[in-house]
């Protein structure tokens, strides 16, 4: 029985182990991924426009990163760029939160820094009831996600993953691919030029550009958050 109960508390510690939320697989590494959070601290992360680190409302607990509600920490940006790129990562949202990350970000236009993948309580938030372009995985306010999205509520963990290579972008939720669209194309532009971006010179052109961590004052998590960059 005694040594029964000690592979049970060593198969238990594995699997804790395994599931610690910053944690790469080595299948993971030897396909490049690469952490872009440690789960211990934001080093690889500062204030955007700012040299900074990030304010007191981005908080590390338990390993996941916390952003706290009504404690302003500012958006957040990684310290490297990144052209043709995956990032992967997981996130819950409080009910009734709003949050965002944005990427092909630059800081000479900060009215609209860069593309966003929006993360919203679609139901609870008064933003994310104006329609699909503002809904979880939508290209923010340009183009809607899938309408059979296979999206979990608020209050439960997502997973999602925005690839970037060449001209061409995809937003996945779950699993599923929800967005799918081409830098500089025709359509693009005239999804772009029907949005509030229609003013922001050079938004939808491909640069190489930061990852970004929006702040709205809501409720948030992230965890297993990675990058690889793409040939």
């Amino acid at each position: 029985m005694k040594l029964l109960s000690l592979c049970f508390g060593l198969a238990a510690a594995v699997a804790l182990h395994a599931a610690e939320p910053t944690s790469l697989t080595a299948a993971q590494q030897a396909a490049g991924w690469k952490p872009l959070f440690n789960g211990k601290n934001l080093d690889g992360w500062r204030l955007y426009g700012k040299p900074t680190p990030p304010g007191e409302g981005w908080k590390v607990e338990d390993g996941l990163l916390h952003k706290l509600p009504k404690v302003r920490g500012g958006d957040i940006v990684t310290t490297n760029t990144f052209r043709d790129f995956e990032f992967s990562w997981e996130w819950r949202i409080a009910q009734a939160g709003n949050n965002g990350v944005k990427y092909l970000v630059t800081e000479q236009r900060p009215g609209a820094p860069g593309h966003e993948y929006q993360m919203i309580d679609d139901t609870g938030h008064p933003d994310g009831k104006l329609g699909a372009k503002r809904q979880t995985a939508a290209f923010y306010d340009v183009l809607p996600p899938a309408a059979d999205k296979p999206l979990k509520p608020a209050g439960e963990w997502n997973a999602s993953r925005i690839l970037v290579k060449g001209n061409h972008v995809e937003h996945w939720l779950n699993g599923a691919k929800v967005v799918e669209y081409e830098l500089g194309s025709e359509a693009t532009k005239t999804a772009i030029a029907g949005s509030k971006f229609k003013k922001a010179a050079k938004f939808g052109e491909k640069i190489d550009g930061h990852i970004m961590l929006t702040d709205h004052q809501d409720e948030a998590w992230f965890r297993y958050m990675m990058v690889r960059e793409l040939k």
